[in-house]
């Protein structure tokens, strides 16, 4: 099983990562605030996620975590 964690207080909201998914594994949400003021990324699909971590390494805050 593949987790995805996004750390959403350094999460920026950005949306390079929700861009980056082939998979359309994550959003920004828009119903909440992080702790810093932003609207941050989160895993709405879990289930699509196939683990290229293309997320991941496109994340200039280095706020997501891939687990298999």
């Amino acid at each position: 099983m593949i987790k995805v964690t996004i750390l959403e207080d350094t999460c920026k909201g950005c949306g390079l990562c929700v861009r980056a998914c082939p998979k359309g594994v994550l959003e920004i949400a828009k119903s909440h605030l992080n702790a810093k003021g932003y609207y941050p990324a989160v895993v709405a699909h879990q289930e699509n996620c196939i683990a290229c971590k293309s997320c991941a390494l496109t994340c200039p805050d280095v706020a997501i975590r891939i687990e298999k």
